[in-house]
């Protein structure tokens, strides 16, 4: 198993049908200890992932919920620390946490603007932080943030410049952190999916669905399990070498 006994925290994770869960399950199946963090998280909620996760992998997974807003330094710091004293360690955190917020430049407010990067890129920073104080105290530790396509294109097919803006920041802050960890032996890298059938897509009509997926070179929507399994190269030894990488998950979509 690739992840044997590692201690993974996934954040974003509350949704059966978002990437974070298909990381965890994922995960999970090649023997990854999870903690799963999300604004919404709840004993229930840990309880329907669980019994998911067991129903498909046919185990029942050590995992822990834990309710964060990472837009709030001090939180990430609580959520880290009680994962620590939970299972010991963290080696391996993916921030799959986002919002998408369809608006054109002139109609963006300033409150839609601070919504969007309060979570996408402050709140990137402030879990990446809290993990890192660990990370640098063991000498070791993987980073995997979630950006988008729309970081590298300019604009997303369901996001605004706003959204663009966030997640070109969380390609940049990996980079960064990459850069300067590297050193001690920590590794971040960056996941840029796109057009994933997640609850993001529930706006779209048929038809405009259609018509994005007929450029695509792959001919179909990603599915959470295809980001998933590109998490779980870079959460693995197999991706040892690899690190400040930009992987691109949007079926040829953006070929550059």
């Amino acid at each position: 198993m690739l992840l044997q006994d590692k201690v993974c925290v996934i954040v974003g994770a509350s949704s059966l049908r978002g990437i974070g869960y298909a990381t965890a399950e994922l995960f999970a199946q090649n023997g990854a200890r999870l903690a799963l963090v999300d604004l919404s998280m709840d004993e229930g909620i840990v309880g329907d992932i669980a019994s998911s996760i067991a129903s498909s992998i046919g185990h029942r997974p050590l995992i822990a919920g834990l309710r964060c807003d990472i837009e709030n330094p001090a939180d990430c710091e609580r959520a880290v620390a009680e994962v620590v004293a939970r299972f010991g360690t963290i080696d391996c955190l993916v921030n799959c946490a986002g919002i998408v917020q369809a608006r054109a430049m002139l109609s963006i407010a300033e409150t839609d603007y601070d919504r969007v990067l309060g979570v996408n890129l402050k709140g990137a920073f402030n879990i990446c932080k809290s993990a890192l104080a660990v990370f640098a105290g063991k000498k070791a530790g993987v980073i995997i943030n979630l950006a988008s396509v729309a970081a590298q294109r300019g604009g997303g097919l369901v996001g605004g410049a706003h959204y663009a803006a966030s997640k070109g920041g969380v390609v940049s802050l990996t980079r960064t952190i990459a850069r300067e960890f590297g050193p001690v032996g920590v590794r971040a890298n960056v996941v840029c999916p796109s057009m994933v059938e997640t609850g993001m897509l529930d706006g779209l009509t048929r038809e405009k669905f259609d018509e994005i997926v007929s450029a695509i070179p792959l001919q179909r929507a990603g599915r959470p399990l295809d980001v998933a399994g590109a998490c779980l190269f870079l959460a693995s030894d197999l991706s040892a070498y690899v690190t400040g990488a930009t992987i691109d998950v949007n079926g040829g979509s953006h070929i550059h």
